[in-house]
This record gives structure tokens, C-alpha cells and sequence, in this order.
């Protein structure tokens, strides 16, 4: 298939299924309140979780007869570090093999969410995965039993089971329904080339439950948001990175109604009333665009 062909057809939905092709898309945090710190070394935090038009490809065909390597993965795009066996994807597949002895893949991403950017792509990808092998050899499996695996793989896989905005409780796994709908406004997300790991953004944080809750903040017009609605990592991150600083004050300035961070991540998006180009002015960065919905 021709790759831009490929790339049209992932930015115009969130997750098509077109037999062993998917696109898994991105996420961004609405708001991010690190309340404690966990006895098992994580944290309880509150966000919300909302799906945007950022994907990747990833393609799953079967290998043929049953040998030593089940699962054969490759990719393309932004460079995947570390050892194959480490990728989620090949954990996700590895996951449902020892319970329904699934046959051997070849499996390929091809990567366009930027990695350490706070948008989940990774996330997405393994719980595509377990979507893609659940539609390939029919394993009939239930939501609550692919969030379920979805959980052993990331604290945020399981989002993308459901894909849908939702609030986010506990790791980032106990999720509780939001009446919210962004339809009508258009994003803009900029990503820097800053890599930001989670455990070292996570170092700088002081837990509080004293915060109003997201529920009630995000019930508000949009509008209203930017005196109120936090991530809890920007206190820490903005100071130790100007240019994501710059990023998000910048955007202010060109007419978003809402800026902010996404997770831990680098990339930082604004909220936008209407469509707009902002490619020119961030030249010297990565920016995706398009309608929330």
C-alpha cells in the first residue's frame, strides 16, 4: 500500500479496522493531578484522557507454520529504541499467545506519534494489538477482558480499549464516564525535540489532594479553563525546558482558548475555536492539527 496513502487514511479516523490494518491513534490529558504516592512505587493520580487524530500504522499477517520465532516485528518511521522483545506490541502479542496459543505474525509499525511525548502512542499500539488479534482469530474477547490485559502491559493501555473521553483514576487504569465532547473545536499539537522520560518528570513532583476536582473544572465553558485546569507537571518541566514554555505561551498568543502539557510528555497542544495553520510559526518542530471530536 502506498505510504501516503497510508498516512491519508490514519488522519482521517481514529481507529478503522481494514482487515489486518489498524491506526492507533493518540491521546491528550485534560488536566493532571498527581494526588499520592502508592505503596507499589506508582502514583494515584486524575486526568482525563481524550483520543485525537495522531496515528500509526500497524499491519499483522500471519507467518505461516509455527517455529521458534512467533511473532516476527519490524518497523518504520521514528526510530523505536531497545530490544524488540521490550516493545509492547511483542509483549501484547505474547500476552494472548500463552492463554490462546495463537498461531505465528509478522508484525509492522510504522511510527508517527513522537515517542516521550506524552500522547500514549505506545500505549495505543499494544492495545491495537490485542484488538486486531481478538478480530484476526476470533478470540471473542470482551472489553472489560481486553482492558484487563491491557492493564498488565501499561498503566494506560487500557484507555484505548474504549477510546473515548474518559476520567482517569487510580495509575491511570480505573476509568469512570465523563459527559465532555470537544467537537467543534480544533487542536493543535507542537512537539519539540525534547524526550522526557516518565520516571524522571515524576521525580520532580510533590503529591496533594488539596486540588478541585477535574470533574467539576472541565464542566465549565472551555473558555474558563486556563486559570484552573492543571498539569501537575508543568510546574517542574516548564522550568527545566523553555522552549515548551515558549510552545505553550506562544500558542496563547495565536488564539488558543486552552494550552497545557499532555501527560509527562514534551509535546504541549492548544484549543482552538477554528481551524488554523500554525506550521510557520513552529517551523523548526513537529505540529499535527486537526478537528477534536
Amino acid at each position: 500500500m502506498n505510504l501516503e496513502l497510508i498516512k491519508f487514511i490514519g488522519e482521517c479516523s481514529i481507529c478503522i479496522f481494514a482487515s489486518v490494518l489498524v491506526f492507533p491513534n493518540a491521546k491528550i490529558n485534560l488536566g493532571l493531578h498527581i494526588l499520592s504516592k502508592r505503596s507499589d512505587g506508582y502514583h494515584d493520580i486524575e486526568t482525563v484522557f481524550y483520543p485525537v487524530k495522531w496515528c500509526d500504522v500497524l499491519e499483522i499477517i500471519p507467518a505461516g507454520k509455527k517455529g521458534r520465532n512467533d511473532v516476527q516485528f519490524s518497523a518504520t518511521g521514528i526510530k523505536i529504541t531497545g530490544k524488540k522483545d521490550s516493545n509492547l506490541c511483542v509483549k501484547a502479542y505474547k500476552l494472548l499467545q500463552k492463554k490462546y496459543e495463537l498461531p505465528p505474525v509478522q508484525m509492522h509499525l510504522h511510527k508517527l506519534i513522537p515517542i516521550g511525548a506524552g500522547l500514549g502512542g505506545g500505549s495505543s499500539d499494544a492495545s491495537h494489538v490485542l484488538m486486531l488479534l481478538d478480530k484476526m482469530y476470533s478470540l471473542h474477547l470482551t472489553k472489560e477482558e481486553m482492558q484487563e490485559a491491557a492493564n498488565t502491559l501499561g498503566s494506560d493501555c487500557a484507555f484505548f480499549i474504549r477510546n473515548k473521553p474518559l476520567l482517569a483514576k487510580e495509575k491511570g487504569h480505573v476509568f469512570e464516564e465523563i459527559n465532555l465532547s470537544l467537537k467543534d473545536y480544533f487542536f493543535v499539537i507542537v512537539m519539540p525535540d525534547i524526550h522526557i522520560s516518565t520516571a524522571d518528570a515524576y521525580k520532580h513532583i510533590t503529591p496533594s489532594t488539596e486540588k478541585i476536582s477535574l470533574k467539576h473544572i472541565l464542566s465549565k465553558p472551555v473558555e474558563q479553563w486556563k486559570e484552573n485546569l492543571v498539569n501537575d507537571f508543568e510546574k517542574s518541566t516548564l522550568k527545566k525546558y523553555p522552549a515548551i514554555e515558549y510552545i505553550k505561551q506562544e500558542l496563547y498568543k495565536l488564539g488558543a482558548v486552552y494550552a497545557s502539557m499532555s501527560g509527562s510528555g514534551s509535546a504541549v497542544y492548544g484549543i482552538f475555536k477554528k481551524e488554523i495553520d500554525l506550521s510557520n510559526q513552529f517551523k523548526e518542530y513537529t505540529v499535527k492539527s486537526g478537528w477534536l471530536e
